[in-house]
């Protein structure tokens, strides 16, 4: 054994031993009980960034904890791989996406296996290989099969200059992101798949996931939005149809002043086709792009479109406007106005000079005054006057409210609380045939087409008269062309007649050319690492059926909704298909922090920020290790502190992981993101941090060093009192470091605890024989606790004590009962409740017996002497307090 602690001769030939004996291959062993642990696969975007690195750490850590164990442990890898980036990337260096992820995931997968990850390189896949995603496109013609997929025209963000859809994320201020022309709404035809249909299962079952975070059961109710309400309609002037509306407060049916219907709906063009005003306005409307949160925010616009609707229960007659503020996306697309209890709606009204009626008020009989009631949020009440009007300059939102409130102004319902209005005014719409009571949900139906190159094109066959046909599977797999020029508009394989152009039954046809959204290949990609290889079925049923669900997926919580999600409805289909026996796909989820760093800059002439690498940076400090001064090390130039903000590229504070590895090595980068926080919150990136980390490691190797310097590892027969103690710290912190890692995920309390334990063996003098033979149980201990966290130098140091094989296949140590047996105590004493006396005592000492020792101390003595003594409470194996005056 070396002297000295040098990780860079230690890891490469650790990791090398571990591939040459495929030590993590995983294999189906239905004598062990299985482990599959799983992080959120990256997209290759050409480095790692710190992000990356911790998240990976994590489930490297719980997967060779667990296999410790004695679990028959998976953890595979493999690159979320298609998808826009690559097209933009492909654009900018004149590479073909193809070629340039492929290039990406060599150089990734060669850092990934530098921090010594315990993957199955084996079960490696990648979404943009044909061996992936034939599946996906096999499954997704049976799912059109059984109706679950289908086709209809719906409104997307369209640049009329790229002739290309947008994201939502792409459209910024109104305009394309590329080419900054104006979006505009426009409907084209789309593939869905019908996760409504599973939308009340998705709901219910995530009372099941008890090992998922609190927060992202409630992302995701909230985004799946079940609602009960009435669907009722308003009859229309002069005409024979109706106005379907829906809504949850049918309480304020009363105080309906006007309707207000979406521009794409069918009695506004109606109305558009004799008014040219109007159709522009509806044209004006078709450029304000999809997104809920814009249209939120937009200027409130509408137009009046000529039609009267008949109040369903008032008969009184109501204006049918067309607004900016609704999408035929949702609902009916139509909605009913009651601008005295709708912020939105109240803006209309104002601006448009509409009647405002108000129909609720608050319970005067409660005396009170809502100060606060917003949708999610705890209703606040202070005492007040009844507020008995509508005043718009005090609003607090109050309309929201539920609770608290009863109708005015609504004939015979007046005095009925919500509950009660609801349904009284339900069953007398249900009775006059004009509504009924509905649930709905927020969620739609899952757009899965884009209009864009690099993806899995969809498996769909136009015929010459235009029908949509599930490709066959003789026409299986459809192969995406890789060859391909990008000119930064057009995809490739549109207009591309070596693509499109091919014969079914005989007659010329026509492939579909729009790809699938990538959120497809991360719903089912865990599944198919169960069977990555397998080229004549999706899943293998027996490999699938025991790996799965998944037993820790960790990533991060900005996936919360629609990748876990969708993951969670895809498995769902894989089930209803017969492909898997579990309803979910997830069994626990943690979802690890950001890592932050600091960030410096200087503002430029033309007033701009330039933000320098924290890395050229020197800084000073004050005594208490505050930052004082900021400078460029290449010029000395004074440089603005930021503060800690989220490693990334717009500030230049981004930590490279292959500089940290080859400056301080990877088990030092490994310990320190799991020692400076706990997995769930943020990390902040600190150098001294994790020097301080590589210290500890080099602490590690020494002690172990001069202990086998010695002739002989000790003899634990006759031990010390110190000895003893050192002992059974060992003992107490594998307690603890066990629960830490094993039950709670707290890594970094877990090696806090290790680092303790250090320091007390380090006290101990290796000269004596007790010594020697409780650091050798320490150190013996220490190396197979780092072994998750640190698996290099625990390697290293496993081998160098002669231990054959692996430590990954020892045992995680266990706790000697024994040793946590203490033979003395350490007993307080006070007199009239203040601290007088620590004494030793013995263990098995009873109360009368600490009861004597405690009154026989000289210091007790004198704070009694002259003293009678009333009372003597004794708390064994704590405390003795004594009561005198």
């Amino acid at each position: 054994m070396q002297e000295t602690y040098q990780p860079h001769i230690i890891e490469p030939s650790v990791q090398t031993h571990w591939e040459e004996n495929q030590v993590f291959k995983a294999v189906v062993d239905s004598n062990k009980e299985k482990f599959y642990c799983l992080s959120m696969f990256p997209y290759p975007s050409g480095r790692l960034h710190m992000g990356h690195v911790r998240n990976y750490t994590i489930g490297d850590v719980v997967s060779r904890y667990q296999r410790m164990q004695g679990k028959n442990v998976m953890q595979p890898m493999g690159w979320d791989a298609f998808g826009l980036p690559a097209e933009n990337a492909a654009i900018k260096h004149q590479v073909a996406p193809g070629k340039w992820t492929k290039e990406n995931i060599a150089y990734m997968k060669g850092q990934l296996k530098s921090l010594g990850f315990g993957y199955d390189w084996n079960r490696e896949l990648a979404t943009c290989d044909p061996e992936y995603y034939r599946w996906e496109q096999w499954f997704f013609t049976k799912l059109i099969d059984k109706g679950l997929a289908y086709k209809k025209v719906s409104a997307v963000n369209w640049c009329p200059n790229d002739q290309t859809v947008l994201a939502n994320e792409q459209v910024i201020d109104g305009c394309c992101w590329r080419c900054d022309s104006v979006v505009e709404r426009k409907e084209i035809p789309q593939w869905f798949i019908r996760i409504t249909d599973y939308a009340e299962e998705l709901l219910n079952d995530l009372d099941q996931l008890d090992g998922w975070p609190d927060q992202v059961k409630a992302m995701q109710r909230n985004w799946i939005g079940k609602s009960r309400g009435v669907q009722m309609r308003f009859g229309l002037k002069d005409r024979a149809d109706n106005l379907e509306i829906y809504t949850t407060r049918p309480d304020t049916l009363m105080g309906v002043s006007y309707l207000a219907v979406a521009a794409g709906h069918p009695l506004a063009k109606e109305a558009a086709a004799n008014n040219p005003a109007l159709a522009a306005f509806l044209e004006e409307c078709s450029k304000s792009g999809t997104a809920e949160a814009d249209l939120a925010t937009a200027e409130k616009k509408g137009m009046a479109t000529g039609f009267t609707a008949i109040h369903p229960l008032s008969g009184k007659e109501v204006p049918v406007w067309v607004a900016n503020f609704v999408l035929m996306e949702f609902g009916t697309g139509a909605v009913m106005a009651v601008p005295a209890h709708d912020r939105r709606d109240w803006d209309f009204a104002q601006k448009y000079g509409i009647e405002i009626k108000q129909v609720l008020q608050w319970d005067a009989e409660k005396d009170t005054k809502i100060i606060s009631a917003k949708p999610g949020h705890e209703v606040e009440y202070e005492k007040a006057v009844e507020m008995t009007t509508f005043d718009p300059t005090t609003w607090k939102e109050w309309y929201d409210l539920k609770t608290g409130v009863t109708l005015i102004n609504s004939g015979e319902f007046d005095g009925l609380s919500f509950e009660a209005a609801f349904d009284a005014i339900a069953a007398k719409l249900a009775a006059e045939g004009k509504g009924e009571i509905k649930v709905n949900y927020r969620l739609r139906d899952w757009g899965v087409s884009r209009q864009r190159y690099w993806g899995t094109p969809i498996p769909v066959i136009r015929t010459q008269d235009g029908e949509a046909i599930a490709a066959p599977e003789s026409l299986q797999p459809v192969i995406l062309p890789t060859d391909v020029v990008m000119d930064g508009v057009n995809s490739p394989i549109k207009n591309n007649p070596e693509f499109e152009n091919i014969e079914y039954n005989g007659q010329p046809a026509f492939r579909e050319t729009d790809t699938f959204d990538t959120f497809m290949e991360s719903s089912w990609y865990y599944a198919r690492y169960c069977s990555p290889n397998d080229d004549t079925q999706m899943l293998n049923p027996e490999e699938a059926n025991y790996w799965l669900p998944v037993d820790q997926y960790i990533g991060g919580i900005e996936h919360a909704i629609l990748h876990l999600l969708y993951a969670r409805f895809f498995h769902k289909l894989l089930r209803d298909a017969g492909l898997v026996n579990s309803d979910e796909p997830f069994k626990n989820l943690l979802c690890q922090g950001m890592v932050l760093a600091d960030a410096f800059c200087y503002t430029t002439e033309n007033g701009a920020k330039e933000w320098v690498n924290p890395t050229e940076v020197s800084v000073e400090r004050d005594d208490k290790g505050r930052l004082t001064a900021a400078k460029r090390k290449s010029d000395g130039k004074e440089l603005q502190y930021s503060g800690m903000s989220k490693m990334s590229k717009s500030k230049n504070n981004g930590v490279d992981p292959q500089e940290a590895i080859e400056l301080y090595g990877a088990d030092t980068v490994r310990l320190y993101t799991m020692f400076a926080a706990p997995p769930e919150q943020t990390l902040e990136w600190s150098d001294s941090g994790v020097q301080g980390a590589q210290r500890f490691l080099q602490r590690v190797w020494r002690l172990s060093y001069e202990l086998l310097q010695q002739a002989d590892r000790g003899d634990a027969a006759n031990l010390s009192k110190d000895e003893k103690d050192a002992r059974r710290k060992v003992h107490e912190t594998i307690q603890k470091v066990s629960d830490d890692i094993g039950r709670r995920y707290n890594f970094n309390t877990g090696i806090a605890a290790i680092m303790e334990l250090m320091n007390t063996l380090q006290k101990l003098d290796l000269s004596a024989t007790g010594s020697r033979a409780v650091v050798a149980e320490g150190i013996d201990a220490i190396v197979r606790m780092l072994s998750p966290i640190a698996p290099h130098i625990s390697q290293a140091l496993w081998a160098a004590f002669g231990n054959d094989g692996l430590v990954i296949d020892a045992l995680w140590p266990q706790v000697d009962e024994s040793a946590l047996v203490r033979d003395s105590i350490e007993l307080v004493v006070q007199v009239n409740g203040k601290l007088r006396a620590k004494l030793e005592v013995p263990a098995s000492a009873g109360k009368d017996e600490l009861e004597a020792l405690a009154m026989a101390d000289d210091a007790v003595q004198k704070q009694i002497d002259g003293k009678t003594v009333r009372k003597v409470v004794v708390v064994p194996g704590k405390l003795v307090n004594i009561v005198a005056n």
